[in-house]
C-alpha cells in the first residue's frame, strides 16, 4: 500500500485494487483565514485527482474545499460516504458534480471491487464538526491503515478488533480558536493555552497507546494563518501557550513519551507501507523544512496576499440590513429551539464593527425571549465582537453554520461570563431547519437517557460514561483532589457537587467509595 502526502489531512491511497483520495484541501477557509502547511497548491493535482474512490470526512471547510473539489477531482470517482443523519455532505457533493455514492454503514466492514476493504465510523453528535465527522479504516492485501483524521471516537477498539493496525493517521494539534480569541489578561491567554496545548498531545498520546500502530503520521494540522491580522496565531513565536504545534514539534513530544515510530508525511512525501515495514520518500529533507518554516511562511504570505485581498473584498453587502436579516433567519429557530435555548440560559451579544472600524451596532439573540433585537444594556452570558462585513456575508449566502466560517476564522473577539457553553456554538452551527431538528433530538435523547453503570477510580465511585458525549471513563477518567477530568475533551468535574467545571449542565453522579450511594434524582441531571 502507498500513502501519498497532499497536505493537512489529505492523503491519497493506492492499492492494487484501487485508489482513495481523502479530504482534499488546498483553497484558504474560514474567511481566508485558514491555509494548509506546508503548501500543497503546487502539488499536480490533475493526476492526484484521478481517482477510484473520493472520502470526505466531514463537512469541516479544511476537509470539505468545493471549490477544489469541483476543478480537480475526477467525477468518476465513487464517493465513500459516512453514514450521517443529514444528506448535507451528498447534497453538497451532488453540487459539485459527483454521481456515483457507496453509502457505508457505521463501523460496518464493506469489501469493494478486488479484495479492497472499508469502513467508516461516523460520529454523529452536534458537537461532532458540523453535525457529524467521520474516520476512514482500510485493508489490502493484510495491510490496515486508520485514518483517524480529526475525529474522536470514545475508543478505538472497534478498529483494533480488526485486526493489527499498520498505519495510524491522525490530528495532534489545535483546530479553534480557544483561547487566542478571548479578551483576556496576555498571561491568562499563555496558560489557557499551555492548557489546551498539553491536553491536545495527552489525548493523542492515549489514542495511539490505545491502536499501538506499526507506524503514527501525524495529520489534519495546524493551518497556518497568512492574513497580516492572523499572523501571530502561527506557532513560530516562541509561545508556549500556542495550540498550533507543527508535525516537527509533535516529533519532539513524542519522542519525550518514548515514541519511535512517527512518520512525518510532506505535501509529496510518498510511505510505501507492508506489514513489516514502511518506507518513505520526501520532496525535501523534512528537518530541514521544518528548520525554515519562518522563511517558508513568509514566502507563502506574500504569494498568496492577492487571493486574501481578493477574498476581503467580496465580503462587505451594504444593501443588507443585518438586524432584519437575522430576526428573519434566527428568530423561527429559536421558536422551534427546547433543548439548545435551554442551555445557552441568556443572551447572546453580536458588536458588529462598521466599515470605518470604528462605528458599532450591537445586536442580541435573546435566547429565553426568543427573539433577536437591539442590544439593550443587559447583562449577556457571551459577547462576540467582528467586522459587520462578516456576519453581511453569512446572511447573503445563507450560510446555516457560523461556526464552520466564523468562528474557525478566528475573525473575532469573544468575552463571556461564567463557564464555556457548548449550546451556544451548538446552536450557531444549526442555522436550518434539518439541523436544528436534528441537534434538538439529540440532546433530547441524551438528556432521558440514563446511565446506570458505575465504576470506581481511586477513592471515588462514578458514572461510567462521561455525562459530556458519552466518553468511557474507566479509560479516559482520572481523579485528582477531588476532581475527574475526562481525557478525551478535557473537561473537569467536581465529584463532591458532581458539578461541571467546564461548561454549565452536564453533572455527574459520583461519591466517595466510603460512603453509601445517595438516592436517585428523579429529575435527569443537568
Amino acid at each position: 500500500m502507498r500513502l501519498t502526502g497532499t497536505g493537512h489531512a489529505s492523503m491519497r491511497i493506492d492499492t492494487g485494487a484501487g485508489s482513495i483520495l481523502c479530504d482534499p484541501w488546498v483553497n484558504p477557509a474560514y474567511f481566508a483565514s485558514w491555509f494548509p502547511f506546508p503548501d500543497n497548491s503546487q502539488l499536480d493535482w490533475e493526476s492526484l485527482g484521478q481517482v477510484d474512490y473520493l472520502y470526505v470526512s466531514h463537512l469541516h471547510r479544511d476537509h470539505f474545499d468545493a471549490a477544489h473539489l469541483k476543478n480537480f477531482i475526477s467525477k468518476k470517482a465513487t464517493v465513500l460516504l459516512p453514514e450521517y443523519p443529514t444528506s448535507e455532505l451528498e447534497d453538497e457533493l451532488r453540487e459539485l458534480g459527483f454521481t456515483s455514492f457507496f453509502r457505508t454503514k457505521t463501523n460496518e466492514v464493506h469489501e469493494l471491487d478486488g479484495g479492497l476493504k472499508v469502513m467508516i465510523q461516523a460520529l454523529t453528535s452536534p458537537t461532532d464538526g458540523p453535525i457529524g465527522d467521520s474516520a476512514l479504516w482500510v485493508e489490502y492485501d493484510g495491510v490496515r491503515v486508520l485514518n483517524q483524521n480529526d475525529a474522536r471516537p470514545t475508543d478505538l477498539s472497534t478498529f483494533a478488533e480488526l485486526g493489527h493496525v499498520h498505519a495510524h493517521l491522525l490530528q495532534f494539534s489545535g483546530a479553534i480558536w480557544y483561547p487566542m480569541v478571548y479578551e483576556l489578561p496576555a498571561a491568562a491567554k499563555t496558560a489557557f493555552g499551555k492548557q489546551k496545548r498539553d491536553r491536545q498531545f495527552d489525548r493523542t498520546w492515549r489514542y495511539i497507546d490505545d491502536l499501538k500502530a506499526s507506524y503514527v503520521f501525524p495529520i489534519a494540522g495546524p493551518p497556518c494563518f497568512l492574513d497580516d491580522e492572523l499572523w501571530q496565531f502561527n506557532d513560530i513565536h516562541g509561545d508556549e501557550g500556542n495550540i498550533f504545534p507543527d508535525q516537527s514539534v509533535f516529533m519532539r513530544e513524542y519522542a519525550k513519551v518514548g515514541g519511535t515510530n512517527g512518520v512525518v508525511l510532506l505535501p509529496g512525501s510518498v510511505a510505501e507501507l507492508t506489514t513489516e515495514s514502511c518506507e518513505t520518500s520526501h520532496p525535501t529533507p523534512v528537518d530541514e523544512f521544518f528548520a525554515d518554516k519562518v522563511a517558508h511562511l513568509e514566502e507563502m504570505r506574500e504569494r498568496k496576499r492577492p487571493i486574501i485581498e481578493a477574498e476581503k473584498a467580496s465580503w462587505r453587502h451594504p444593501e443588507i440590513d443585518v438586524l432584519k436579516e437575522m430576526k428573519q433567519r434566527i428568530e423561527p429557530l429559536l421558536e422551534e429551539s427546547i433543548y439548545l435555548a435551554k442551555g445557552v440560559g441568556g443572551p447572546v451579544r453580536f458588536d458588529l464593527v462598521g466599515y470605518d472600524g470604528e462605528s458599532i451596532e450591537s445586536i442580541v439573540v435573546d435566547f429565553p425571549g426568543k427573539q433577536v433585537r437591539p442590544y439593550a444594556d443587559e447583562k449577556v452570558r457571551y459577547r462576540f465582537r467582528t467586522e459587520r462585513a462578516l456576519i453581511e456575508h453569512l446572511l447573503h449566502i445563507g450560510e446555516v453554520d457560523w461556526v464552520n466560517s466564523l468562528f474557525l476564522s478566528c475573525r473575532f473577539s469573544a468575552a463571556r461570563i461564567g463557564q464555556y457553553n457548548e449550546f451556544v456554538y451548538s446552536f450557531f452551527k444549526c442555522l436550518s431547519e434539518e439541523r436544528l431538528q436534528y441537534a434538538e433530538g439529540w440532546y433530547d435523547e441524551h438528556e432521558r437517557a440514563v446511565d446506570a453503570e458505575d465504576i470506581t477510580i481511586g477513592d471515588w465511585v462514578v458514572q461510567r460514561r462521561c455525562p459530556h458525549l458519552k466518553a468511557d471513563l474507566s479509560r479516559f477518567g482520572i481523579v485528582e483532589d477531588g476532581q475527574l477530568t475526562c481525557q478525551l475533551h478535557g473537561w473537569r468535574f467536581d465529584l463532591a457537587s458532581g458539578r461541571c467545571l467546564t461548561s454549565v449542565g452536564h453533572r455527574i453522579r459520583a461519591h466517595r467509595a466510603d460512603a453509601p450511594a445517595p438516592e436517585p434524582s428523579p429529575e435527569p441531571a443537568g
